[in-house]
């Protein structure tokens, strides 16, 4: 078994809790969807960052809505670069898993689909 890591990102429209709550949980559904047999209990930790125009709640607070409640997360600022996409959610999986590295599927939602069309061009 290794420690896989699984990336994603999704984007809201403003800095509203349900808003990033209800993104949140889109984007791990949809990892969830795309990575068969992952499991909350698999999950070894996850990273959630936002951009600096996000701060109304915690994107972690939708992981624990869906049961995730046993798996160690924390929440983080991105750096600031000019230029770079707003209003970002991205998050940073490891998941304990037999999948080879190559059979992961990253997730890139909404707008952030700009952030890695080279992953997004390969699901």
């Amino acid at each position: 078994m290794a420690v896989r890591g699984i990336r994603g990102a999704t984007t809201v429209s403003a800095d509203e809790p349900d808003l990033i709550l209800e993104a949140t949980r889109e984007l791990l559904e949809t990892i969830l969807k795309e990575n068969p047999g992952m499991k909350s209990e698999d999950v070894g930790s996850a990273l959630f960052t936002v951009t600096e125009d996000l701060a109304s709640t915690f994107p972690a607070q939708a992981a624990r809505q869906m049961g995730w409640s046993l798996v160690p997360m924390t929440c983080a600022k991105e750096i600031p670069v000019p230029g770079s996409l707003s209003k970002v959610i991205r998050v940073l999986v490891h998941w304990n898993t037999e999948v080879p590295q190559n059979k992961i599927t990253h997730v890139y939602l909404r707008n952030a689909v700009k952030l890695r069309p080279d992953l997004v061009a390969a699901q």
